[in-house]
């Protein structure tokens, strides 16, 4: 049924800028002695590797796909951890993930060039034991049928290629994977299929709902950065999946945007989940996804700055290869004493802490705490007020409003925000709203931080507004009003969950009872320092990434937001026993 809604365009050859070193089609095997390099830039083998190139794997529908497999040199039988996306296998050296690189900060000599992109470096796992298999998935470069973009097909693909690596004669018969991003989505997937040797994963951020986190967050068709993956990663023979047509054909829930949705509750294998406050793409599906998985055996970690420079940090590494230990090779090393949760709370001047221990997230001295709109003093308090009202025009300077609240003693918040508001439309039959929490330091000044390394003054240009995943401004949320519908199912106290299957236009002068969630946060106030909360019509924060295009609110006329009396909005935050 929801391949019947799919839609494909043609897809197109690599481009030259996508194009690296290995990417020819050269299939054979050969070995990769120590000190060698893929280009003068990137970091040498430390140990001779078997590179197994362009390898044939067919898919259980008759489908052949090509795999890179990196292997240490010998007779031992290795685990073998997979990286499963359309970015090109032989990608790693292009000028596409250099570039990448210098944008956030990072020096191309952490990594061989050898990695995907966003994937498990061979140079590391290869001398530590491990096999890394480097797939170009179905539809991309080399490998046959048509690509689809996050689906339970995937799931399906990958499945098959996780047998197909537990039965090769150099495999332990333990499969793990790894990555972030794209990398991180298809775990979710596959991990959902259970296929017999998968025995852990390790989803490094990652959407787990493409209508929700997507294409359509907050009931917007807001596509930019769908329309960057679409046609600037899944380059092939055939076709590709058209999901920015598909948000405009299936606007509302349907079995095609279901078929999207990994079954989080059929996880059961170790998993090993990372997470941050500041990626807007993938921040709410990391931890929508960590809170449903069903296995007994999962870690979360939740850090303070951006996912690529996390994941290559040597540290960090060294904890995944402990955790990977455990599971694909089955050491007693003692990873069952790490904390459930490690989580950060954030400053913002530099005073973050990280790694805090806790063994729930939310930890459990978190309270939801109700802060109360007021919209004659403009005040966040703790008892509501009057009954009063607030409103601004949607292409007038403010076309927003604020509340203000400042905390006399020091306040930590760690967890789910979420904020519950009396909206009304004049002279309009929807709403498109955006919020955003904001930390101001004492005398009123915005607090942000880059989550990146890169401080440059280019770095300052592009996230004056826009680039979110390289600074962080606060934890917004968004809601097309005719869109509030909860799913009584998905939804919680803390995280209120829409259904997206119905549209329900406002009438005029009618006032109607919103929910809207925002991302998690890890927050720290000191004494005199000051929250700000704010409601617009406008995209408060701009665009996930450099140069994609940014969605603008369908605004007309006045939005009133109601305040205290029967009508009482507040914005909840999870604040900590102090």
């Amino acid at each position: 049924m929801s391949d019947d809604q799919k839609m494909f365009v043609p897809s197109h050859p690599l481009p030259p800028a996508r194009t690296g070193v290995l990417t020819a089609f050269d299939p054979g095997t050969r070995t990769l002695e120590a000190g060698f390099q893929v280009a003068p830039q990137f970091r040498p083998l430390p140990v001779d590797v078997v590179f197994e190139k362009d390898v044939e794997v067919q898919l259980r529908d008759g489908v052949t796909i090509y795999a890179d497999v990196f292997r240490p040199v010998g007779t031992e039988k290795v685990p073998v951890i997979v990286a499963w996306s359309p970015y090109g296998k032989g990608q790693g050296t292009s000028l596409s993930v250099m570039g990448v690189f210098g944008l956030v900060g990072l020096d191309n000599g952490i990594v061989s060039g050898l990695e995907k992109f966003e994937g498990p470096d061979p140079a590391y796992w290869c001398a530590q034991g491990y096999a890394i298999c480097n797939p170009d998935v179905r539809g991309v470069v080399d490998s046959e049928g048509d690509s689809v973009l996050w689906d339970r097909q995937e799931g399906r693909d990958c499945h098959d290629l996780v047998e197909w690596l537990a039965d090769q004669e150099w495999c332990s018969g333990k499969v793990g994977m790894s990555g972030t991003s794209y990398l991180a989505v298809s775990q979710w997937f596959t991990a959902a299929e259970q296929p017999p040797h998968l025995a852990a994963i390790n989803p490094w951020e990652g959407v787990s709902d493409v209508y929700r986190d997507l294409v359509m967050r907050g009931g917007m068709p807001d596509t930019g950065f769908a329309s960057q993956l679409q046609d600037g990663s899944f380059f092939g023979k055939n076709r590709k999946e058209d999901i920015v047509s598909e948000a405009e054909r299936y606007p509302l829930m349907n079995e095609l945007w279901q078929n999207k949705i990994p079954d989080l509750d059929r996880i059961t294998v170790p998993a090993y989940v990372v997470a941050s406050y500041s990626n807007t793409l993938h921040t709410a599906g990391t931890f929508r996804a960590w809170r449903r998985l069903a296995s007994e055996e999962k870690w979360l970690r939740i850090h303070n700055g951006q996912e690529w420079p996390d994941y290559y940090d040597e540290g960090n590494v060294e904890d995944l290869r402990k955790f990977f230990d455990r599971y694909l090779k089955e050491e007693d090393n003692g990873w069952e004493s790490t904390p459930r949760v490690r989580y950060a709370t954030l400053d913002l001047q530099g005073g973050d802490q990280v790694n805090v221990a806790a063994d729930a997230f939310p930890p459990t001295d978190v309270t939801s705490s109700k802060f109360y709109l007021d919209g004659k003093t403009r005040a966040l308090s703790t008892v509501p007020g009057g009954a009063a009202s607030v409103a601004y025009a949607v292409d007038s300077n403010p076309n927003a409003v604020s509340f203000i609240t400042r905390f006399d003693q020091e306040t930590v918040m760690v967890g789910y925000p979420k904020a519950h508001l009396w909206v009304e439309a004049r002279g309009a039959d929807d709403m498109d709203l955006f919020v955003l929490v904001q930390k101001l330091d004492a005398y009123g000044t915005p607090l942000q931080a880059f989550t990146v390394p890169n401080h440059s003054p280019m770095a300052h240009d592009l996230t004056d507004h826009g680039a979110t995943i390289l600074k962080y401004k606060g934890s917004d949320g968004r809601l097309r009003v005719s869109l509030r519908h909860l799913d009584d199912a998905l939804s919680t106290s803390d995280v209120p969950a829409h259904s997206f299957d119905r549209i329900e236009k406002l009438a005029e002068g009618e006032v109607v009872e919103i929910e809207i969630d925002l991302l998690p946060i890890g927050l720290t106030f000191h004494p005199g320092e000051q929250l700000r909360f704010i409601i617009s019509s406008r995209n408060l924060l701009g665009t996930l990434m450099p140069g994609i295009r940014e969605y603008k609110g369908a605004n007309s006329g006045q939005h009133v937001i109601h305040t205290g009396g029967d009508r009482a909005s507040y914005l909840q935050l999870p604040i900590k026993a102090s």
